[in-house]
């Protein structure tokens, strides 16, 4: 069936202002660092406690999405971010930091599952991986936005100057919360529940693969502001270049869904994934305009295999949308959030450089896990069908 992409696109744009607020942490990490006195470790700790609380709770909202229905305004998600990630800035003992992080983090947790199940009952055909990826590049976008928008307002202001950020979220919420109308699952077209159980298994492994995956993508950017910064870049600019690698993964996520509804999401991930790999080492041990060059690279190659594995997910689960959904966003990203704290422990004990060499090991141990996904070779099965 051909579907209408004009929700998707909503959404997307709702996903956008939602996700605006989710790397201002790795962008002020610098500045953390240098006024506040963390260490590599506590820094990082902060995004894992960001991590860890969305990845909790999204699991449970996807959940209550499938069974009962229930979902949170998106105006509501989008005012907490807000709110709480702009007033880190006026914060000087550690814990409330924390504190305010993780209520952050719950506003980023109610939107993404029930958002992403809605696109998912939408979507029922072959392009399922191109019409997830348009869903994600909203989020991707307002990734790639927040960090400009955040280094803008402390190089101006300072830290204090975080708190200029809470105007625009406030106010996009006050307009979605008009022209928006409340979450009505009834609205949404049913998506038939499988015959045969969930592929747990299935599910165990891919969200297992996608929590390495995403240490690679969150520890990248928690510290690619800083070893740009040590490397003599600004931290407005290095937080540019960051927004660049973003806004290059943005394209990464639609080239990538298209190319995996033509030949395969297993066949994609796999090669996506080891093609990430020499850019970013290329990006810690070259130099000058090469090693930013290849720093767009990986972001591109990397980030464009995400919405494929999505739709593995959903297609693998076709009637617990919400709850997978769910799980690759949250659970999955918590698993990463947990490697960023990682990384910078080893980059305690070392250097950064070789604290961030984490970031292709975790590429690698995930390569064996999404080959051993019980899901379908689309090449092999078309290359049987044309031998018979």
């Amino acid at each position: 069936m051909t579907v209408d992409t004009k929700p998707v696109w909503g959404l997307s744009a709702a996903h956008l202002v939602t996700d605006l607020y989710s790397p201002v942490l790795p962008a002020i990490l610098p500045l953390l660092i240098a006024e506040q006195g963390y260490s590599f470790f506590l820094a990082g700790l902060i995004v894992t406690v960001y991590n860890l609380t969305s990845s909790f709770v999204q699991p449970l909202v996807g959940w209550l999405f499938d069974t009962r229905g229930l979902a949170v305004h998106i105006s509501v998600s989008v005012a907490l971010s807000a709110i709480f990630i702009s007033v880190i800035g006026l914060l000087d003992n550690y814990f409330l930091v924390l504190a305010s992080v993780a209520v952050a983090a719950l506003g980023h947790a109610f939107f993404h599952p029930s958002a992403l199940g809605t696109v998912s009952r939408l979507t029922r055909d072959a392009s399922r991986g191109r019409i997830t990826s348009y869903f994600v590049i909203g989020g991707n976008l307002g990734y790639a936005i927040g960090p400009i928008c955040a280094g803008v307002a402390v190089g101006l202001m300072g830290l204090p100057g975080l708190v200029v950020l809470a105007v625009p979220g406030i106010a996009m919420a006050a307009v979605l919360r008009r022209i928006l109308p409340a979450p009505d699952r009834r609205s949404v077209p049913e998506m038939p529940a499988p015959a045969e159980r969930p592929a747990y298994r299935a599910i165990v492994l891919l969200v297992a693969a996608s929590g390495l995956r995403a240490w690679a993508i969150f520890g990248s950017v928690a510290y690619l502001p800083t070893i740009l910064t040590l490397r003599g870049i600004d931290l407005v600019t290095a937080n540019l270049l960051v927004s660049g690698m973003l806004v290059a993964g943005v394209v990464g996520q639609v080239v990538g869904g298209i190319l995996s509804d033509r030949y395969g999401r297993k066949e994609y991930t796999l090669i996506g994934l080891v093609a990430a790999i020499p850019p970013f080492v290329i990006f810690l041990t070259a130099g000058g305009i090469v090693s930013l060059v290849a720093l767009i690279v990986f972001g591109f190659i990397l980030w464009s295999t995400f919405a494929v594995t999505v739709a593995m997910a959903h297609e693998i689960a076709p009637g617990n949308v919400g709850l997978v959904s769910g799980l690759m966003l949250g659970l999955a990203v918590g698993v990463g959030g947990m490697g960023v704290a990682v990384t910078g422990w080893i980059a305690d004990l070392t250097t950064l450089t070789l604290g961030l060499m984490t970031i292709p090991i975790a590429i690698v141990l995930a390569v064996p896990l999404f080959l051993i996904v019980p899901y379908p070779w689309k090449t092999l099965v078309r290359s049987r069908l044309s031998r018979g």
